[in-house]
């Protein structure tokens, strides 16, 4: 919930949060819309008044792109600037974090609908593309980039590589070998994941598609496409370039008479992170591996949501940051702050149904935004170094320029400091600074009255001028220049005269202080107003010096038009003086010159006179102006004068500011001395005072020891004080009002998710009424007597609707309302007290702690301990119930035989139950329906009429109702179950949800029974009875009605291998012995069969507890039984032969003879005849076919054998109609045809290891095989091709079984898979031969 920006030490803060449209489900089941967006503003509305404020928020018509532009764009163009970049997108499961990150790939999806991770690797290589089209045009080296992708996923705490191709998928659940490390610079690494180098937009979308395909996803009631692991899609940036410098010159290094550009090596990586959603098991209704894989996504989200809190809350930021707890935080170390500019998008659902979620989703988020990276460009240690060099020459010149300017200086005993100077001088730059700004709009004020004053006297002199005689424009602007230049300095000299006065005032003042005060103050009072006045001094010394410089100034011009002026004047009279003599001269000749008229003389004379005439006005303005010159020059002497003075004045400044300088420099000498006196002093106290606490500890240490008792009453009595006291009553009633609290949300949250039900409910009620409406109303106007009603009906369920809506509404409101208040007190009441305690009021409290937690600890102990015993009676009652009806349901199957209206209505019964129910086989609806359907067959079997002598077998099928009777009776309380022998209730059969990938896979696992504490080596089954056997020595007896065991068979010699079922008898096989079991009285052993044909009454082992390995001398290891279809006949695989019994006098009749090896397994089927065809495999690599007739006694010998025999021994067998299929050590199947006695077909490799198990899909022509390493394959029964294959077990699978309807897998990993076999089937048998597609995964 954070965007954090290229900084060193702070990190702006950026949050979006994406609201998802809503669903097409949640639309149907009336879910309403609970958040809205402010317009134009980055806020998000919950409920009714709660506010959340972001920097992004995206509504439900946003777009793809505005989500790219706005959060990732500018984090792509950081990582060509070096920097590390993170994109999280957070939220509950369903909520499109991975529609907005852009790793689920679909085939339909739009250009406009891609992700971010799509868009972000088109942008990267644009970038990269632009950037060396830009260096070329410029005609710089094109910088040179490599880029790397990893892709991990984090599943149940484990980091799988999704780019490793060697990787069993199946194989998840080991340990992964990818290790997590920190540098030495505080970077995250990893170690063992596989790196791919892209060169391309394609080659990089590539690597994506194929790890997003690998990822794990499974289907859960909130989202059918669910992510059931963390995924981590990092794209490592590699970038050599010409150094990024202002002075190009700095970029070349010299190399000879040639050149060398300067390079840098930049490093980036961006981490796209799509979070698995957080989950509730109750709403995902996930079970099995589905509720671990959802618990420890809530456990690696919940250690981010605490280092989250400990980054992002004020008042932990001093705490330890558990970034140890996850690898999930630990992979994310540097995303979180750390190096990287990190942004986390929310996403959220908009429907009330998803409230709570939305709630925590965005207050995770708010919490997000107080994080603060530090970002940092990446560069190599060349780049590094040089960057540092730069910044360290650029410092030198900066502290070089600062001890020129005297910023600093350096004391007498070498220590650096900063000037105090510096400190006040900046101050006085910025009053200066204020004060220019005035004196600039004053200076523009005063030149403009100067110059309206200049223009004025100007006027006044230019009208003297013509009144004394005529004027002349050169002498109106000669006046002028001088009337403003005498303004100029006057002013000037005004302002001196107020500079002086100041100046002499302050100095005066000093001095009166120094003589008026001697001694009285200390230099460290004085030393401000000293450095006040040398302030001041120094300012007036620099403005008068510019006074002084411009009265030069002006007396340098003046003298220079002085001497102008004056040789223009010579210049004028020596004209004059030389026009006379030519007129003189003129005159003269004219006189002399007789022949001359008057006339002529006349003119020359007039003309002569008018130029004496001209210049005789010129001569006269000039001493006009040579008058007002000389005026000038007498003032300029006024001018010499204070100037003189003014000099004076600037000479006895300087020398006030030397002294003063000189005082200040002494008085901070003083100061120095007298700080380090006073530092001194202080260590030395200080270590003084360190000395007496540590004797004072050790002599209360002392005391300790000594009496420790007493000392513990004295300092409980003296540390139990009143303020301890109330601050543990505080911290009592906080802890109760926040359980209050909690319970309060805890039952509003379960009113609210009360009320959506009955909503969904009631919407889906309502679209049954409306469709049925709309059919009735379709047919006619005939109906419109049905039709009203239902409108009657709608219009009832849509107000309730309304009102349910509206109650929810309130609810949401409450729950904002106390969350609210929560955390209101939560940060300011606990935190205020802790943070005020003691040390002794901390062990006050913390006794009052541990004292409160025993104590609750306690009353949950006793609960769960009522609880408990409460479950136990519970279940004792179920299991009661359900045996006793499992055992009249037994009875009145076997009497159904002989009662025709009984086996009708027990087949209504049995077909009453639906073909998809997850329930392992058939039963009835209900309790109440089953106590019905044999309550009435009850009622038939006691008014069956009695037949002739029935045969022993049908002897022994019949039930006695009187047993029954009584051993109901008998049974008065749920604990004489466990002393009567019905069961031992340990094993319990649990549904497995379906997956993703299992809806549409053709085989499907749906129970698992658990119970064995040992491996499961042999498996039978019936449509509602299951038989394992198991190496703890026991056969327990499974009920697929209700799941749960029924009995356990015990007191085997050694491990059951072998069990087989056929009215109401048990078979089961252990070492040489045969135990035959009458389940219908407390599960009794009633024979006891050897491999040499011997009976014993009773059971024979029970004698012996403890596990026996030996074989008794003359008796041989029994393999393997099986049954012929009628059950009259049991084959027994003994040593090289199959003993036969004949059932129906438990006597032996002979032996099966012809293998030279052990017989490992045999199959029963019978000929048109009535004969029994036997069919034996044995480790002689060989499979031989018997003929037995009925009452056939001796030895048999085989009537064929089958040719070419397998590469190694026989493990399984299996008869589909007329077609053998054997599963052999060599890895191998065979198909065998029984009429023509030939091989039909075989798979030399079927599978990496021993076929030990074969059974035939029931209703479908395929064949499912199992092999030692728990891999579980389908053929096509005609042509053995191959249909699939799967990951069953995760162990051998060593027996497959099958009923009507299910198949079985036994397996050394102690459970037994109930599998079924779906409609797809059918499709895949027409259209699959050759090519094997995955069936789906468990």
């Amino acid at each position: 919930a954070l965007n954090l920006t290229p900084c060193c030490t702070r990190v702006t803060g950026g949050q979006p949060a994406m609201i998802r449209p809503q669903l097409a489900r949640e639309k149907i089941e009336g879910c309403h819309i609970c958040t809205f967006v402010t317009p134009g503003e980055p806020q998000v509305m919950l409920g009714k008044d709660k506010a959340f404020t972001y920097d992004y928020v995206f509504d439900m018509d946003s777009c793809q792109d505005s989500i790219y532009a706005d959060c990732t764009e500018k984090l792509i163009e950081g990582c060509f600037e070096g920097y590390n970049a993170t994109i999280f997108a957070y939220g509950q499961t369903g909520s499109g974090k991975t529609y907005t990150m852009g790793t689920g790939f679909d085939v339909n999806i739009g250009e406009e609908e891609l992700g971010i991770i799509p868009r972000a690797v088109t942008h990267l290589f644009r970038g990269i593309e632009q950037r060396q089209q830009a260096a070329k045009e410029q005609g710089r080296p094109m910088p040179e980039f490599k880029i790397n992708a990893q892709f991990l996923e984090l599943y149940n705490e484990e980091v799988l590589d999704l780019f490793d191709s060697t990787r069993d998928l199946e194989a998840r659940t080991q340990k992964s070998h990818i290790k997590i490390h920190e540098d030495a610079n505080g970077g995250i690494y990893t170690v063992g994941v596989t790196t791919r180098t892209v060169a391309s937009e394609a080659e990089m979308m590539q690597c994506l598609k194929l790890g997003a395909l690998c990822r794990t996803t499974a289907s859960t009631q909130m989202n059918v496409q669910s992510s059931r692991s963390h995924a981590i899609f990092t794209i490592h940036l590699c970038q050599v370039r010409v150094c990024q410098d202002n002075n190009e010159t700095d970029n070349k290094v010299a190399n000879g008479n040639s050149e060398m550009e300067e390079y840098e090596t930049l490093t980036a990586k961006f981490h796209f992170v799509d979070l698995a959603g957080s989950e509730r098991l109750k709403r995902t209704g996930a079970t099995g591996d589905r509720a671990k894989e959802g618990i420890s996504i809530n456990c690696g989200l919940l250690a981010l949501g605490n280092v989250i809190s400990a980054l992002g809350d004020r008042s932990k930021r001093s705490t330890h940051v558990p970034y140890r707890d996850s690898k999930l935080t630990r992979l994310l170390q540097d995303s979180l702050g750390g190096n990287s500019q990190t942004m986390m998008i929310a996403c959220i659902s908009p429907s009330d149904r998803d409230f709570m979620e939305t709630l925590n989703a965005l207050k995770y988020a708010n919490r997000a935004r107080n994080i603060k990276n530090k970002v940092m460009v990446n560069q190599d240690k060349a780049s590094q170094q040089i960057s540092a060099l730069r910044t360290e020459i650029a410092r030198l010149q900066m502290e070089l320029m600062e001890y020129r300017t005297g910023k600093r200086m350096v004391g007498e005993d070498g220590m650096e400091s900063i000037n105090d100077m510096f400190h006040e001088n900046s101050m006085l730059q910025t009053e200066n600074s204020n004060l220019r700004i005035r004196v600039k709009a004053m200076q523009e004020t005063i030149d403009a009255q100067r110059a309206r004053l200049t223009q004025y006297l100007s006027d006044q002199a230019n009208q003297v001028l013509a009144r004394a005689g005529e004027g002349s424009e050169e002498i109106g602007n000669m006046i002028q220049s001088y009337i403003k230049e005498i303004e100029d300095l006057r002013a000037k000299l005004l302002e001196s005269e107020s500079v002086n006065e100041n100046l002499r005032k302050n100095l005066s003042r000093v001095s009166s202080r120094q003589s008026f005060y001697p001694g009285t103050f200390s230099p460290a009072l004085l030393a401000p107003e000293k450095e006040a006045d040398l302030a001041n001094i120094t300012c007036e010394i620099a403005i008068k010096q510019k006074l002084i410089d411009e009265l030069e100034n002006s007396q340098r011009r003046l003298h220079t038009l002085k001497q102008q002026y004056e040789q223009k004047l010579m210049m004028l009279q020596s004209k004059i003086r030389d026009t006379q003599l030519e007129r003189d001269k003129v005159l003269q000749n004219m006189g002399s010159v007789e022949t001359c008229n008057d006339d002529k003389a006349k003119k020359i004379k007039q003309g002569y006179e008018k130029k004496l005439s001209l210049m005789n006005k010129e001569l006269q303005k000039l001493q006009s102006a040579q008058k007002e010159h000389t005026r000038l020059l007498k003032n300029q002497s006024k001018y010499e004068t204070q100037l003189k003075k003014l000099q004076l004045d600037v000479t006895e400044m300087k020398k006030t500011k030397v002294r003063l300088m000189k005082q200040m420099k002494e008085q901070q000498e003083k100061n120095r001395r007298t700080e380090s006196r006073r530092s001194r002093e202080i260590a030395s106290l200080r270590k003084d005072q360190r000395k007496q606490e540590s004797e004072h500890a050790s002599n209360l240490c002392v005391c300790t020891c000594v009496c420790d008792r007493s000392y513990y009453r004295r300092s409980t009595g003296i540390y139990s004080t009143r303020v301890a006291k109330v601050k543990w009553q505080s911290l009592e009633r906080r802890i109760s009002d926040v359980i209050m609290q909690r319970m309060t949300i805890s039952n509003m949250e379960a009113d609210m998710n009360r009320l959506l039900k009955q909503r969904e409910e009631l919407t889906k009620r309502r679209e049954k009424v409306t469709r049925k409406r709309d059919r009735l109303a379709g047919e006619g106007s005939e109906e419109e007597k049905v039709v009203f009603p239902l409108n009657e009906e709608v219009d009832t369920l849509m107000a309730n609707i309304d009102y349910i809506n509206d109650s929810i509404a309130d609810c949401q409101a409450n729950i904002m309302q106390m969350e609210e208040a929560k955390e209101e007190v939560d940060t300011v009441d606990v935190s205020a007290v802790i943070s005020s305690c003691t040390l002794t009021e901390a062990r006050f409290l913390m006794d009052h702690f541990i004292s409160m937690a025993i104590n609750k600890g306690l009353q949950a102990a006793q609960k769960e301990s009522q609880v408990k015993v409460m479950e136990g009676r519970l279940k004792q009652t179920e299991i009661t119930s359900a045996t006793q009806n499992q055992l009249l349901f037994h009875m009145l199957k076997e009497k159904a035989e002989f009662n025709p209206e009984l086996d009708a209505l027990l087949g209504n019964a049995l077909q009453g139950n639906s073909p998809n129910s997850n329930r392992p086989a058939c039963q009835p609806h209900t309790l109440q329906d089953t106590c019905i359907v044999q309550s009435r067959a009850l009622t038939l079997t006691l008014s069956t009429p009695a037949t002739g002598e029935p045969s022993p077998l049908s002897r022994r099928k019949t039930y006695d109702k009187t047993q029954l009777a009584a051993k109901v009776k008998e049974i008065k309380h749920p604990t004489d179950i466990f002393m009567h022998g019905f069961f031992l209730p340990r094993g319990v059969i649990n549904p497995v949800p379906s997956s993703k990938g299992s809806r549409s896979a053709t085989l499907q696992c749906v129970h698992v029974a658990e119970g064995h504490t040992k491996a499961v080596l042999c498996v039978d089954s019936t449509d509602d009875l299951l038989f394992t056997g198991s190496k703890d020595r026991t056969c327990k007896v499974w009920n697929l009605v209700t799941g749960q065991e029924i009995m356990s068979l015990t007191g085997h010699p050694n491990n059951v291998v072998s069990v087989r079922y056929s009215s109401s008898l048990v078979f089961t096989v252990s070492t040489s012995y045969i135990k035959v079991w009458d389940i219908r009285d407390s599960a009794k052993c009633i024979r006891t069969l050897t491999s040499s044909g011997q009976v014993t009454p009773g059971d024979a082992c029970a004698s012996s507890t403890n596990r026996t390995v030996t074989i008794p001398a003359g008796e041989n290891q029994i393999n393997q039984i099986a049954l012929n279809p009628s059950g009259s006949v049991l084959y027994a695989a003994a040593g090289n032969s199959v003993r036969v019994w004949d059932l129906r006098r438990f006597v032996s009749t002979g032996k099966l003879t012809g293998h030279l090896g052990p017989v490992m397994c045999l199959t029963v089927d019978q000929s048109g005849n009535g004969q029994d065809l036997v069919i034996s495999g044995s480790k002689d690599h060989y499979i031989k076919l018997f003929d037995v007739t009925e009452g056939a006694l001796g030895a048999i010998s085989p009537t064929h054998n089958f040719e070419p025999p397998h590469y190694d021994g026989i493990e399984s067998l299996v008869v589909q109609g007329d077609v053998l299929f054997s599963g052999s050590r060599d890895n191998g199947i065979k198909k065998w045809d029984l009429d023509r006695k030939d091989l039909l077909q075989q798979v030399p490799n079927a599978h990496r290891d021993w076929v030990c198990a074969l059974g035939v899909v029931p209703g479908s022509p395929a064949l499912l095989s199992g092999c030692r390493g728990g891999v579980l394959k389908l053929w096509h029964a005609d042509t053995l091709g191959a249909l699939g294959e799967l990951k069953g077990h995760e162990s051998p699978i060593n027996g497959i079984s099958t009923n009507s309807s299910h198949l079985f897998t036994a397996s050394d990993d102690r459970t037994v898979k109930i599998w079924r076999a779906r409609g797809g089937l059918d499709s895949t048998l027409d259209t699959t031969v050759d090519t094997a597609d995955e069936v789906a995964s468990n």
